[in-house]
C-alpha cells in the first residue's frame, strides 16, 4: 500500500451489503469524507445508499466526523450505518 492512500472501512450492515470490509483509495489534497462517499456512491447498486436520505455515520481515525471533515493520506476513514431508535 502506498503512502498516499486512505484506508476506508465499512461496519455492520454496510459491510454485509457492500460485500467488503475495507478498501484503499488514493488521497487527494483537500479531499473530504463527503467526497469519498460521493465517489463510492457512483458505483451504483448497494453503494448508492452511501448518499441519500439516511446518510452514514463517519469516523476518521476512530473519532466521529462530518462529511466536510478533511481526510489525508494515512488516515483511516470508517463508515457506519445510521443508528435507528425504536
Amino acid at each position: 500500500m502506498s503512502d498516499n492512500t486512505i484506508t476506508v472501512r465499512f461496519f455492520a450492515r454496510l459491510r454485509e451489503e457492500l460485500k467488503t470490509e475495507q478498501l484503499a483509495i488514493e488521497a487527494t489534497p483537500g479531499m473530504t469524507a463527503g467526497d469519498v462517499l460521493a465517489e463510492l456512491a457512483t458505483q451504483g447498486g448497494p453503494w448508492g445508499q452511501l448518499q441519500g436520505d439516511q446518510p452514514v455515520m463517519i469516523a476518521i481515525n476512530q473519532a466521529m466526523a462530518k462529511p466536510g471533515s478533511e481526510v489525508k493520506a494515512g488516515d483511516e476513514l470508517a463508515f457506519f450505518p445510521p443508528v435507528t431508535g425504536g
